[in-house]
């Protein structure tokens, strides 16, 4: 019997587990916070410009790509933990100290201004610790553990998508902006604060780091990932598929929010919940499909090929985007059905959920299974960079195409790209022996 076939022990008996999963808990529901009350208050400020909008969330993923390499060589050369928890101490005192730039200038373009700054700032540091922190897991737990921590994981992330966009929409209809940030750099202090008790095994490196050892060392990152060609092919599938996906949460829905409901005469529950609550309601449909994927894949033993079924549950989900894409058209856009579509959004929001858990999760068990564990940061960077590529792009995009064609044309040309990439990677031999 291998070893990835026996049962593990559970991970939570490991303290470096607790510590990681509890400070993630809190750091990472300071950050839903935060990019939920922006992506609205921004559209608030502005007018609803959506250009706007998705120029400020191009920005923060230009700054994002072009720093995570950086983390992925400071992650196999320095203390991870370290890394994580000065990231969190300087993302929490970043928010903060913005936060308190807000109230001495009150203006809404000086607001703008400063948002776009701490965007910027708080993806920069983003891309120094992700790589870190995504490399971790394997060094402080078994491998026939990865799947089960990894698992509890995506439920622990399914939660927060339950609960706290729940709590995102309540504070920020009832709360102050300003106090709502703090509270969200409060949640980072926290977390960095529980990170400094992580102990992990780290050895220096024997070379010092100069521009010319970092160069090299991404270099060989690369030249690693060309030799594990499923993973290659995988990532290519998933930079088209973040294409098209992204507009659709990052863009469609705040939109949709702040246009179709806010301006409808009435709405589905509209005595209980404002326009942005319903945001809330539909990521909590989508945060229950992953906690029950989650919890279902935290019970199983880790297939041990899972290319082919990856790829068709990425076809099954282009499926619910294009029904997605024709119910907006039939129903809220013509102006007949806006409550059938809420309806039917959080029925396929529910689902995604599902499907996106056990797409996601294999996925990051099998790369942490197959790469060398000194070269996890770097192969991380590299997959974080590869996939998020093109994402500002299309938020640029997607923000045109809001403002001057609508919300079907942007619903139907993601649904379109995503389809095709997806049966592209159906197709694809490599993948199939992931």
């Amino acid at each position: 019997m291998t070893e990835i076939n026996m049962k593990p022990e559970n991970v939570f008996r490991s303290r470096n587990y607790r510590l990681i999963f509890f400070g993630a808990l809190v750091s990472e529901l300071g950050a839903l916070l935060y990019s939920f009350a922006v992506s609205f208050y921004i559209l608030q400020i502005s007018g609803n410009n959506a250009f706007l909008q998705g120029l400020y969330l191009a920005l923060c993923g230009v700054a994002l790509l072009l720093f995570t390499p950086v983390g992925g060589v400071l992650g196999d050369r320095f203390s991870k933990a370290k890394i994580m928890y000065l990231c969190d101490f300087c993302k929490g005192g970043t928010i903060i100290l913005a936060t308190a730039l807000m109230l001495l200038f009150p203006g809404a373009d000086a607001h703008i201004v400063i948002l776009f700054l701490l965007g910027i700032l708080g993806n920069i540091i983003s891309g120094i610790f992700n790589p870190a922190a995504g490399a971790m897991i394997p060094h402080i737990v078994q491998e026939n553990q990865l799947q089960q921590a990894n698992s509890y994981f995506a439920v622990k992330n399914a939660v927060e998508g339950i609960m706290g966009v729940v709590l995102a929409g309540v504070l920020y209809a009832t709360m102050p902006i300003y106090t709502l940030f703090f509270v969200v750099g409060a949640c980072f202090i926290a977390s960095a604060v529980s990170e400094t008790m992580i102990r992990c095994p780290y050895t220096p490196p024997a070379d010092r780091l100069t521009v010319r050892t970092a160069v090299r060392d991404m270099g060989d990152g690369l030249k690693y990932l060309r030799t594990q060609k499923a993973i290659l092919a995988l990532l290519g599938s998933v930079v088209f598929i973040n294409f098209f996906a992204a507009p659709i949460s990052a863009n469609f829905i705040p939109y949709f929010v702040r246009t179709d409901l806010a301006n409808a005469s009435s709405y589905l529950l509209d005595h209980m919940l404002t326009p942005e609550l319903w945001s809330s309601v539909i990521s909590v449909c989508s945060g229950a499909g992953s906690l029950l994927g989650a919890a279902v894949l935290s019970a199983r033993r880790p297939a041990e090929k899972c290319g082919h079924a990856v790829a068709v549950r990425l076809c099954v989900t282009a499926a619910i985007v294009v029904s997605l894409a024709l119910s907006y058209r039939m129903l809220a856009d013509r102006g007949t059905g806006l409550n059938c579509f809420l309806l039917f959004f959080c029925a396929g929001s529910f689902a995604t959920g599902i499907l996106l858990s056990a797409v996601n999760i294999p996925i990051s068990t099998a790369t942490m299974r197959i790469v060398d564990k000194d070269k996890l940061s770097k192969v991380n960077s590299i997959i974080s960079v590869g996939s998020q590529a093109m994402i500002p792009i299309s938020s640029v995009l997607a923000g045109v195409v809001l403002q001057s064609l609508g919300s079907s044309v942007l619903l139907f040309a993601c649904a379109a790209g995503f389809t095709v990439t997806a049966v592209m990677l159906l197709m694809n031999k490599p993948v199939r022996e992931l």
